[in-house]
Formats: C-alpha cells, structure tokens, sequence
C-alpha cells in the first residue's frame, strides 16, 4: 500500500515571512533565558520559543536559529538551565538578546548552578537540562532537554513577549 504524500513536498505556496511574523507577534509567549558553560566560560540567550513536552519522563524544549553565535557553545555544553523570567526582567531578557556584549557582566546577577550552568538571580524558576535531542527544524534547531533538577524561587507574574514588547500578565479579576 502506497503511503501519503509528505506534506513537506506540497507545492502550494507558503505564506510571506512578513505575514508569518505578523500573524506570529498576536501571540503572547513566555519569555526565559537558556544558560550553559562551555569550557568555562558563560554562555545564554534569550526565547521565547520554550516549551513542556512530556511529564514522563520530564522534557521541556526550545528553538534557536541556526545562525545563532551563542548555540555552538550551548550545544558543546554537557547541561544547560533554563531561567523562567518574572515580569520585571525585562531588561535582563533584553540583554540576553543582545548581540557583541558580555551578556553575564553587571548588571547582570548570577551563580553557578548545582553543575555549573549560570543560574540567573531572581527569577522565578530554574529548570536544569541534560541534553535529550536535537532536530533541525526550518531555518532553527529544536532543543529538547531532560530535567534533572527544578527550583521554585519566586512563582511571580511570568515575563510575556507580544508585538515585539516585552510585559507582564494581568490576570483577570476572580469571579
């Protein structure tokens, strides 16, 4: 029995990039900050791209662009963490965003984690990875992690990215 055709080999055409952005940036995301050390040196980067995937066994993900300065170091790393970002750490994901700086420099706040990852100062979670797998994915690489270690620090309002802006929930009033 023939199978069906991969709908990766449809000839339609897809939608513009501009379109796919604009239609992409209605939807409000949260935002966190990947870190690792590599060689023992600091490496992260801002996404928004994060993700649960399984609560067995316990996986989360996200995605990098491929032409991402920061994702060699990251993918040499043995683990990484993952810093949930609160409302008010704008600034600090901005940062991490940022290209040709030392993104771990005051103002930033930092300490070793457990196994060495950078662990952002107060944020309100940190996750700890062990690398799981990787795919290629479009023109990004999809990051999927194991949890090993997970801390609850301060569950405050999440940090959101929408249009392009970073801001914070507000939740709706109790009924």
């Amino acid at each position: 029995m023939p199978s069906a055709p991969s709908p990766h080999l449809d000839t339609r055409p897809a939608v513009s990039g501009d379109l796919f952005r604009r239609a992409l940036a209605v939807h409000a995301s949260g935002v966190v900050i990947i870190t690792a050390q590599n060689a023992g040196i600091p490496v992260g980067l801002t996404a928004t791209s994060f993700s649960s995937v399984s609560l067995e066994p316990p996986l989360v993900s996200f995605y990098v662009d491929r032409s991402s300065t920061s994702w060699p170091a990251l993918r040499g790393a043995d683990h990484f963490a993952v810093n949930v970002l609160a409302g008010d750490q704008a600034d600090l994901a901005a940062r991490f965003a940022r290209k040709n700086i030392d993104r771990f420099a005051e103002p930033t706040r930092w300490r070793p984690g457990p196994l060495g990852a950078p662990l952002l100062q107060d944020v309100s979670a940190h996750l700890i990875c062990l690398p799981y797998e990787t795919t290629e994915v479009g023109d990004h690489i999809l990051v999927v992690g194991l949890v090993a270690e997970a801390g609850v620090h301060r569950p405050a309002r999440p940090l959101l990215y929408h249009q392009g802006r970073f801001g914070h929930f507000l939740p709706h009033p109790a009924s």
